[in-house]
């Protein structure tokens, strides 16, 4: 038996020798090592053997067999180490001292946008809040005066989800989780409440150069104890100036949003036109909507957990989507959905 087992090392050594791949070698493996493979047969002629015998011989049996796992184990290591030096003697010569093609990406002009107005408003000292792009009918529209048979539902179409919830078409719906969070903390202390909370948005209408069923918005508010609409023109111009570096023509006009009252929607000069002739991106008319606002309403107030007999406030829903178009030049809105990196590429973060 002790000349079977040195025959098998020496047979071992050689076909391990001769193995020149992972398959070769893993038939190897099977037939000595496998249920049905030599070395596992060695052990059933112990039933002959005395009592002494079977142990030295089972010793001897498991010393070849661990010796037989090493060397399959280190032959596969070898083999990985052959393939990998042949694909590095395949691969082409290289001159380590060429330069090196530096080819930076960008940031999409909303996210720079959105940015920059993060940042002017955190040196006003507004808090910088995340809501989700999933909400219920409940925050999209009850909580910000909107019952569920009120005609300004109309204009705001967007997509359900089967549980119910839906995309949101504002991010007003985050405003009247921002109130309860914000509202009895801070004004216990007499601090205002300041926050503003960009989001993605989603409308089911029809798109042309100034509108998209996917768009970004940046809904901010204000509340504290004498709050007026001098306020509020004051944080749109001061952010508006900050954003194009320059003085902007701005007008307030009335409009009609439930959440505020009154309510006004600010528009800008056209920056692609110059307001003066009018173009697409206007609508011809030599202004852009940019920015629904107004004072917040009372019932916003009072479902927010908060006083209006003793607080007013504003909120504005910034156009972060139209803001990028006339800071950038951008004439269609379609482009920034697009995933066109040739339109994409030229927007670059300088700061």
């Amino acid at each position: 038996m002790k000349e079977k087992l040195e025959q098998l090392k020496a047979q071992l050594a050689q076909e391990l020798d001769s193995a020149a791949d992972a398959l070769s070698l893993d038939n190897l493996r099977v037939r000595y090592l496998g249920k049905k493979g030599q070395i596992t047969e060695l052990l059933k002629g112990m039933k002959e053997m005395s009592a002494e015998e079977r142990k030295s011989f089972g010793a001897a049996v498991n010393e070849l067999k661990q010796h037989a796992a090493e060397s399959i184990a280190k032959r596969s290591q070898e083999l990985k180490e052959l393939e990998i030096k042949k694909e590095i003697e395949l691969m082409p010569e290289f001159d380590l001292t060429i330069p090196v093609k530096e080819e930076r990406g960008s940031y999409h002009p909303i996210t720079l946008v959105q940015r920059e107005c993060e940042r002017i408003f955190t040196t006003m000292g507004f808090n910088v809040e995340d809501y989700p792009e999933v909400v219920t009918d409940y925050e999209c529209f009850e909580a910000v005066n909107v019952p569920k048979d009120h005609p300004a539902r109309d204009m705001q179409d967007t997509y359900y989800l089967e549980n119910g919830e839906l995309l949101k078409s504002q991010t007003s719906a985050a405003q009247n989780a921002i109130l309860r969070k914000y509202g009895p903390r801070l004004m216990e202390k007499g601090m205002p409440i300041r926050a503003i909370f960009p989001g993605r948005c989603f409308r089911n209408e029809a798109t042309d150069a100034t509108h998209e069923n996917t768009f970004f918005q940046m809904e901010g508010v204000m509340v504290d104890k004498n709050i007026s609409i001098s306020n509020l023109i004051y944080f749109m111009k001061t952010m508006l100036s900050e954003v194009f570096q320059k003085d902007i023509k701005v007008r307030l006009r009335p409009g009609f949003f439930p959440f505020v009252e009154p309510g006004f929607e600010l528009d800008i000069s056209c920056l692609i036109c110059g307001g003066d002739t009018g173009c697409p991106s206007c609508n011809h008319s030599g202004w852009l909507e940019l920015c629904p606002c107004g004072m917040i309403h009372p019932e916003v107030l009072r479902e927010g957990g908060i006083d209006p007999e003793e607080y007013t406030g504003f909120a504005f829903g910034l156009g972060l989507t139209r803001l990028a178009m006339m800071k950038y030049g951008i004439k269609d809105i379609r482009d920034l959905n697009s995933g066109s990196l040739k339109v994409m590429s030229q927007f670059t973060d300088d700061k």
